[in-house]
């Protein structure tokens, strides 16, 4: 039996404001409109569906496995915004990407707080 993950729910202060961030820092299709959700697709048959939070959002973390390339536009667009970003996940080394695996991979936060990052290889890969 194969199980893959299909979507998960991203608690949001504001559902429209980092929907729009998700999508415009990865470099996503706008996202979609279902029910109380706005729906990122990530293009691989998972997507992101960010909910309204009615109380305090919880910071979770995200990691998305991308190209050599899409690392490129990421990282450019993250810094184009003026964002700080980590090599690691604890923050302790701003402005640094690592090369974990042979890979290289980075670390940043959405407007909630939420950990997200880019990784070129999967870990232990």
């Amino acid at each position: 039996m194969s199980v893959r993950l299909n979507h998960t729910i991203v608690a949001a202060r504001d559902r429209e404001e980092t929907a729009a961030f998700l999508v415009e820092i990865l470099g996503l299709p706008p996202a979609t409109a279902f029910g109380p959700f706005l729906v990122v697709d990530l293009g691989n048959e998972v997507s992101l569906d960010v909910a309204g939070a009615d109380g305090p959002v919880h910071p979770q973390h995200y990691a998305f496995l991308v190209t050599e390339e899409e690392f490129d536009q990421i990282w450019g667009r993250i810094k184009d915004r003026g964002l700080t970003f980590w090599a690691d996940p604890f923050h302790q080394r701003p402005g640094q990407i690592n090369t974990n695996d042979g890979g290289r991979g980075l670390y940043w936060s959405d407007p909630n707080d939420h950990n997200l990052e880019i990784i070129t290889r999967p870990y232990g890969g």
